[in-house]
């Protein structure tokens, strides 16, 4: 297809039930100039190959088979096999608004310094269920949740960089630092992250711009089996992980990992029980200090290979 001005992509794995109306919220987009859908299919084993099937009598769409299981490899081959300079990624468990790509577009027509971007994530719940009393803020953004408002704003602290489900890149930035990181990103159960927070870094130091765009509005299905206590402390879990895999890849590793762990532990402790009578409260800085267990075991397990190479 000629003059591809952006690349839409959703990179999926086993979510066939959720997969057609990312693709159809995608492929009804209200945008006047050319665009595609790329569909990476991660190594699934149900019926997403069918799902795109169904529609493949659309000439924007195209999908890609890549065997290696990995969040950050799906995204690196979609941007491979995209056309465009823009390169929107979409979860397959979303639904983006009309004019999605028409925002990202324009953002970056406008902006030639602009190198990552994403917008506003409100939350679908599943039928007949409603936001657990246990469940924070904070916990809900483990769901997806992102909200910084209703303007425009240049993000220069990595600790606000837009979620990967709704998340578009340049790709002269993307080549510039090798593409998106697989030691980082989630790899079939495991709940690996920090890749999006890790190009943010990267982008303000060499000088781009990062900015969350709230017209480029997405509604992210909670699927029910996340609705359990025992899902957010597993991603507790391996946001510790993510955290000590990132700092050890910026050359951050040693002892002094350990300390940092152990003060973040104790925190999460004693403000658990500050928060004593509040239960979303409380649950939110129990799963914090269970996130710094997964930190310490990581942060163990890369001293101990050190010293085995020496």
């Amino acid at each position: 297809m000629p003059d591809i001005q952006i690349s839409a992509i959703i990179c999926t794995h086993n979510r066939d039930t959720y997969l057609g109306a990312a693709i159809d919220s995608l492929l009804a987009q209200d945008f006047a100039a050319e665009f595609e859908v790329v569909v990476v299919d991660n190594n699934s084993s149900d019926r997403t190959k069918e799902v795109v099937a169904q529609r493949a009598s659309n000439p924007r769409l195209k999908y890609v088979f890549e065997p290696t299981t990995g969040l950050s490899v799906a995204r690196n081959t979609g941007a491979k096999l995209a056309s465009g300079e823009i390169l929107a990624y979409l979860d397959d468990d979303a639904v983006a608004s009309d004019r999605w790509l028409s925002v990202f577009y324009d953002a970056y027509k406008n902006n030639s310094q602009l190198a990552i971007a994403g917008g506003k994530v409100t939350l679908l719940w599943p039928q007949d269920v409603q936001q657990p009393r246990w469940l924070s803020p904070g916990l809900a953004a483990n769901l997806g949740a992102y909200d910084l408002g209703d303007s425009i704003i240049y993000i220069d602290k990595p600790s606000f960089t837009p979620r990967g489900l709704n998340y578009c890149i340049r790709r002269s930035f993307l080549e510039e630092i090798g593409g998106f990181d697989p030691h980082l990103g989630r790899v079939g159960k495991n709940l690996l992250s920090n890749e999006e927070l890790q190009m943010t870094e990267f982008a303000l130091q060499k000088g781009w711009q990062v900015a969350y765009l709230p017209a480029a509005l997405v509604a992210h299905n909670v699927a029910p089996e996340r609705l359990k206590r025992s899902w957010f402390l597993n991603r507790g879990w391996w946001q510790g992980i993510s955290e000590c895999y990132r700092e050890q890849l910026a050359g951050k590793a040693g002892i002094s990992q350990l300390q940092r762990g152990g003060e973040r532990f104790i925190r999460g402790l004693y403000k658990a029980l500050q928060y004593f009578s509040d239960p979303a409260e409380r649950f939110d800085k129990l799963v914090y200090a269970y996130g710094q267990i997964g930190y310490l075991n990581a942060a163990i397990q890369g001293l101990l290979s050190t010293a085995n190479k020496k």
